[in-house]
């Protein structure tokens, strides 16, 4: 379970460095320079968004104070709130009954995750639990 949330830390960090290294990109530059998974760049996002380090200028991300906060912020709280309920479920239940889009699902889970506030669990597919280990 910690791995998994390392991953997101570390993904969040091949953002950082791609950006760092080259400038402003857009998602398609910054997918291809870091070799992420689409679902795997929203969860860095929602990371990178929480540590405030991130901002987005139209298509374009930038190494900035974030800009993302009320957005993901939001998202992580409804995601938070609905496992709060819930318990565990994987991201389709999530994104279906918080009506929040998969990508933007994905930026609060990764959010949370940087929070600590999350575990992920592997079986048959990924599932979401909060974190009350805390």
């Amino acid at each position: 379970m910690k791995n998994a949330i390392s991953t997101c830390g570390r993904n969040a960090g091949k953002i950082w460095i791609a950006l760092n290294v080259h400038g402003p990109l857009k998602k398609s530059g910054i997918i291809e320079k870091t070799k992420l998974k689409e679902k795997d760049f929203y969860t860095a996002l929602g990371w990178l968004a929480r540590e405030n380090k991130i901002y987005r200028d139209g298509q374009l991300y930038d190494l900035r104070e974030t800009n993302l906060t009320s957005k993901i912020g939001t998202d992580a709280g409804k995601v938070w709130n609905f496992l709060n309920s819930q318990g565990k479920c994987n991201v389709s239940t999530i994104t279906k009954m918080t009506e929040i889009k998969t990508q933007d699902a994905y930026s609060a889970i990764g959010w949370l995750a940087r929070e600590d506030k999350i575990r992920i669990l592997k079986d048959k597919q990924i599932k979401y639990i909060l974190n009350y280990d805390l």
